[in-house]
């Protein structure tokens, strides 16, 4: 049965890898999968292990999926919020100038889509970035580079705060770093962004110009905004002062959300439940079904396997390996597979690889969510386009990951 149980997990990772090619959705394959991987250890128990056992190894479970998942559901609620009703890209037009220097658009836009990827998710700040260049009237050449540094940027933006990336959220979650430690991360993740946008603009010589049009922003967006602003910031201070869990704070704030709410649409017809419909629920049930799977292979023992690269190599460099296998290999399995493993880390090590999963699918354009939505928007984005900007790619990652590293070596 462990061998039947392996098998059903590398078929499930395979179906993720492939989704593109097969057309199954990965949410429906890694439930389908994870749920029957569980319900055949109870029919087989392996090594005799009785029910009551399988049961508290899959409380201990669903547990931590439920934790992150209503964490997950309530940041991605506000978001669904906001960007149904057009405040972050009406925010977005009255920020941008009418004209700037191509240049200067990809320090901008680098800065930009960082820094928005770490209070909303990916998916999100990926749209909202993309949607400054796609109606530029430039070459597809620069369009692609602009494409690319989005990508990169969104990856990185979300490592150093749990409400911008799941594996950071996850690596918080399992005590293995705190949020004090995770802001070290700011300055390396950022300094590779910049030296990314350095590199893709050295032919750059150009100006671009924006519409002047905006859209008028209600008092309603502006009131929420700032609950949501207010939520991520009590999110940190409470946790790193009073050990508060981030899902209790952020289920609080959604809830603030919805009575102020209920106020200001009382004499619309709509109710402000109707937007937790909007969220991508597939991707929460992505998360469902990797997390049982990874799950199972922790109990039946088969992650003990992925600490012999631990073996073969100091910690540092099989941290910097991981990330960029996360660009073939999705990275919340990677991640979930890790920790489940119990591989010792010191500090520094679990930094390094909370930037290195977190950026590290930045590497090919199907590695991230981010990268799949870019080439649904941008025409001159593919597999190969994409691949010829992998040298720029791997030195900002290499930068990124080894500034992260040091840096947490010297202050910790």
């Amino acid at each position: 049965m462990v061998a039947v149980i392996g098998i059903l997990a590398i078929i499930a990772f395979l179906m993720v890898v492939l989704e593109e090619v097969i057309h199954i959705n990965k949410a429906k394959s890694t439930l389908f999968i994870g749920t029957l991987c569980w319900i055949l250890a109870y029919v087989f128990p392996i090594h005799g292990v009785p029910a009551h056992e399988i049961s508290k190894q899959l409380n201990e479970n669903l547990l931590e999926i439920a934790t992150l998942w209503l964490f997950l559901m309530s940041a991605m609620t506000f978001v669904a919020y906001l960007n149904s009703k057009g405040f972050i890209s009406s925010l977005v037009q009255r920020l941008l100038p009418g004209e700037l220097h191509e240049r200067t658009l990809m320090v901008l836009l680098g800065c930009f889509a960082f820094i928005f990827s770490s209070f909303a998710d990916n998916v999100t700040a990926t749209l909202v970035s993309l949607a400054v260049i796609t109606s530029l009237k430039i070459e597809a050449r620069k369009r692609l580079k602009y494409a690319t540094l989005i990508i990169f940027a969104v990856n990185s933006g979300g490592v150093s705060l749990i409400t911008g990336d799941v594996t950071t959220l996850m690596i918080f979650l399992a005590g293995k770093v705190s949020i004090p430690n995770l802001l070290l991360l700011v300055g390396p993740s950022l300094c590779g962004v910049i030296v990314l946008a350095a590199m893709m603009s050295v032919r750059m010589r150009g100006r671009v110009s924006f519409s002047a049009e905006t859209k008028p922003i209600e008092k309603t967006d502006i009131i929420i905004s700032i609950i949501f602003l207010a939520t991520i910031l009590s999110t940190l201070l409470l946790n790193a002062f009073f050990q508060v869990p981030p899902v209790l704070t952020f289920m609080f704030g959604l809830s603030c959300m919805f009575l102020v709410a209920q106020y200001l649409l009382r004499k619309t017809d709509r109710s402000i439940l109707n937007y937790i419909r909007e969220i991508e629920f597939d991707t929460l049930l992505f998360f469902v079904g990797i997390l049982l799977i990874v799950g199972i292979l922790k109990e039946i023992k088969l992650l003990d396997y992925l600490t012999s690269l631990y073996d073969f190599m100091p910690v540092e460099y099989a941290n910097f390996l991981l990330g960029i296998s996360s660009a073939l290999i999705d990275n919340v399995p990677l991640t979930a597979a890790v920790l489940k493993a119990n591989v010792e880390m010191n500090m520094a090590s679990w930094l390094s690889m909370t930037y290195a999963t977190g950026v590290g699918g930045s590497m090919l354009v199907i590695g991230s969510a981010a990268g799949i939505i870019a080439m649904s928007k941008v025409k001159e984005l593919n597999f190969i386009s994409y691949l010829s900007m992998f040298g720029y790619l791997l030195v900002a990652y290499s930068v990124g990951y080894w500034l992260s590293y040091f840096l947490a070596v010297r202050m910790l």
